[in-house]
């Protein structure tokens, strides 16, 4: 009888084994499917954020382009004349203007420098060397650079 019970019992525990295994079986095979879904979204969730960045920098791309293309329009229609005689003329005195006025005043302030200096009492070399800074050496040096030199690279490029 023992033998008969032990049959069954083993017999139902054979017939439970393959079920079992199956069962763990499957719940590896649906850890596995949840972990490749996982990495999946997460694929999906940096190629999104990549393609934001790429919308994002196309997007400035075009409006860098766009505003450089804006600021040439504008460069070039401030050369345009309007067709006003009078607009026309006054344009083209204001930077002329301006440059002599400025230059009137730095000199203005130089010789009143220097001026100031001698009625004080200094000589005329250390008033001379008061009114002359190295910011004025290379003011100078700016202008002559801008004026002869940009001239000698421009023949050249021709």
């Amino acid at each position: 009888m023992i033998e008969t019970l032990l049959g069954g019992l083993l017999g139902g525990a054979f017939r439970l084994a393959p079920e079992m295994l199956k069962w763990l079986d499957r719940k590896g095979e649906r850890g596995h499917e949840l972990a490749m879904q996982d990495k999946a979204l997460e694929f999906e969730r940096v190629r999104g954020a990549q393609r934001m960045a790429e919308i994002g920098e196309s997007a400035e791309a075009a409006w860098n382009t766009g505003a450089i293309e804006a600021l040439k329009e504008a460069v070039a229609s401030q050369g345009r004349p309007s067709g006003v005689r009078w607009a026309d003329a006054l344009s083209t005195t204001v930077r002329p203007v301006v440059t002599y006025l400025f230059v009137l005043m730095y000199a203005g302030v130089k010789v009143s420098t220097f001026v100031g200096s001698v009625q004080t009492g200094v000589g005329f070399g250390a008033a001379l060397l008061a009114a002359w800074t190295a910011a004025d050496q290379a003011l100078l040096s700016g202008i002559l650079n801008f004026w002869f030199i940009s001239r000698t690279y421009e023949k050249a490029g021709r």
